[in-house]
């Protein structure tokens, strides 16, 4: 796709067929296929944090690093003798511009607590309704009989078939929905669910803010299996505006009783990234500190 190739074979495709693709596909490997693309991509906008903002992170995170450094020091010593494990949890995250960094917490979850996050999907709070009537059904290729209805594509995978229109219903059902929040989530441990309620495990992320992978105020860098959900022209600007500790939707619901949507989150992260400023991140700061004790056990 990169070297500017769209094509398709049917199922039914005879050995001409693909002998010619793979001709044609050497043909354009040898014209140098990269700098066709090249040529032909659009350029990409780009985020460029402003001045006044990095020199207010970097004196908001040193010095608070510095005032906080006995409360770090104490979490650190309650976590390793709670459980067994590193006391730094790092993660990748997709920051500004789609970069990719590692994201700094105090482990709050037991060892291997990611492996678990399939079986606990049901507790997800973004998790849609299932709606029976419009599961998509995956053809096996034993089933297959006969050939495809005219118009009708069908993509193959290495034991299903599913029609090309089926496939574009499951990635828009999969863009709706892609953050997860657990309520009461087993994983966590004691000390964890202390550090949460007063998001001392986020304290760490001062760390990424002095190496610039982040901002104090921003969007919440998201993990991979998210970011790549929200590549579309309706959700890209979100990505165009810093990373941040804290943001716009939290200081929105967090500590409130209501519960947010996915959908409402997304819309936040679009309109701090269109319209942040001094004045809206200092507004933003002092909301934080207002709202730093969560009544969500989240």
């Amino acid at each position: 796709m990169q070297a500017g190739i769209c094509n398709t074979l049917t199922p039914q495709a005879n050995e001409e067929s693909i002998q010619r693709m793979i001709k044609f596909l050497q043909i354009r490997k040898e014209q140098k296929l990269q700098e066709f693309s090249q040529v032909h991509r659009k350029p990409l906008n780009t985020f460029h944090l402003p001045f006044w903002k990095r020199v207010f992170d970097v004196f908001f995170a040193g010095g608070a690093l510095l005032v906080l450094s006995p409360l770090l020091i104490g979490t650190a010593i309650a976590i390793r003798l709670e459980s067994k494990g590193k006391v730094i949890y790092k993660s990748q995250r997709v920051g500004s511009n789609y970069q990719i960094f590692n994201f700094l917490k105090f482990r709050s979850m037991y060892t291997n607590a990611d492996k678990r996050l399939k079986e606990l999907n049901v507790l997800n709070q973004y998790k849609m309704e299932e709606d029976t009537e419009d599961d998509i059904l995956e053809i096996r290729l034993d089933d297959l009989v006969g050939t495809p209805e005219e118009g009708e594509n069908l993509l193959i995978s290495d034991d299903f078939i599913i029609t090309e229109e089926d496939f574009q219903k499951q990635k828009m059902n999969s863009k709706e929905n892609p953050f997860i929040k657990i309520e009461k989530d087993p994983r966590v441990t004691r000390v964890g669910r202390f550090i949460r309620k007063y998001s001392i495990d986020e304290l760490l992320q001062l760390i990424n803010v002095l190496k610039g992978d982040m901002s104090i105020i921003g969007n919440r860098p998201l993990p991979l299996y998210e970011a790549e959900l929200l590549t579309s022209d309706d959700y890209i600007d979100r990505f165009m505006a810093p990373s941040g500790l804290t943001g716009l939707w939290q200081v929105e619901k967090r500590g409130g009783a209501g519960k947010m949507s996915a959908e409402e989150r997304k819309q936040l992260d679009i309109k701090y990234a269109k319209d942040f400023s001094f004045c809206l991140d200092m507004k933003i700061l002092l909301q934080t500190f207002t709202a730093f004790v969560q009544k969500e056990d989240v």
